[in-house]
């Protein structure tokens, strides 16, 4: 069975489905925040400009999805699936962000754990990557039981923590 890089997850406070081009305003509206970029590598993503580059490629990358808290109906993130190699039994969750008025709560960890759940349907390993400067991340990926195992350079050639946690934990 092929992995489904955009399936609906649907959990007690959140819902996850594909990202679509009409998402493109709400989901602005939760990324024009520049204090969500503060420690990120692309620091002025805030900018509509940039953040419509970003936008474009997670429509592109086919495994985009918005995140929509259950409670209001509002759109406050995406995330992504990237990179599924099945001879490694690996694919990379990333891409994340979250409104502010959504941090430091529960909110990341459902996300992640519906995530990992429909992950771990289809590989044994899954891998985030996390700017060396970005602390929030790195914190909020130990909390979800990553383990950082290396590091290696992202997509755009910048040096990133490779955070990995496998089915079996």
């Amino acid at each position: 069975m092929p992995f489904d890089l955009q399936p609906v997850l649907k959990g007690k406070i959140l819902r996850l489905r594909p990202l679509r081009p009409e998402d493109f305003h709400d989901l602005y509206a939760v990324a024009s925040d520049p204090l969500i970029w503060e420690q990120h590598p692309v620091k002025d993503r805030y900018r509509e400009e940039v953040f419509k580059e970003f936008f474009r490629e997670a429509l592109e990358s086919g495994g985009a999805l918005v995140t929509i808290d259950s409670k209001g109906g509002q759109v406050i993130g995406s995330s992504r699936f990237h990179g599924y190699d099945e001879e490694k039994s690996e694919i990379e969750i990333g891409w994340t962000f979250l409104a502010r008025s959504h941090w430091g709560g529960i909110y990341n960890w459902e996300m992640k754990q519906l995530m990992l759940r429909h992950a771990f349907r289809f590989v044994n390993s899954v891998i985030f990557l996390v700017g060396p400067h970005n602390l929030r991340s790195q914190r909020a990926m130990e909390k979800i039981g990553g383990v950082r195992v290396g590091s290696r350079p992202d997509g755009g050639g910048r040096d990133s923590l490779v955070y990995q946690i496998t089915a079996s934990t």
